[in-house]
């Protein structure tokens, strides 16, 4: 099991969260979630997103930001926030085993507080005029170059 994780931030939509915990339970790193989010982490539509994989999934709730930080700080791991406000590109940056890696709301990413907080920031880039990657599209190209630098290496 890989030391990485990943946590949302306030996510707002189920299935991609639902998505993210089945990809940590088939790679087996941990998700943090940080709440509240958009949604009931027990609704019905995170559960057929995950599928029985949610079973697996290692999941740790926090309820609020803080609390993730108190929570963060004792353990020693470096936060590195996706952002499209971020100038470097995440195939650039060297991952460690332990980071956490840090995905936004779908609807409004982190707010200033957050993003000022993170290690490091780095971007998924893309073509000009586009808004964004679906976030758990985003975390599994990230996760999988994280994981290719630290556990498959």
């Amino acid at each position: 099991m890989a030391d990485l994780r990943i946590a949302l931030y306030q996510p707002d939509i189920p299935g991609n969260t639902g998505t993210i915990l089945r990809l940590a339970a088939c790679l087996g790193f941990a998700v943090d979630i940080i709440e509240p989010a958009g949604f009931d982490i027990s609704d019905r539509n995170l559960k057929r997103a995950g599928m029985d994989y949610i079973a697996a999934a290692a999941l740790t709730r926090h309820v609020n930001f803080e609390q993730f930080e108190d929570w963060r700080n004792t353990t020693g791991r470096r936060l590195v926030l996706a952002s499209t406000k971020a100038a470097g590109r995440y195939t650039d940056f060297r991952f460690h085993a332990n980071d956490i890696l840090l995905f936004g709301r779908e609807s409004a990413g982190v707010p200033d507080h957050v993003h000022d907080t993170a290690d490091a920031r780095i971007l998924v880039p893309m073509i000009e005029g586009q808004r964004s990657i679906n976030v758990a599209v985003s975390a599994a190209m990230i996760t999988g170059e994280a994981m290719r630098q630290t556990v498959w290496s």
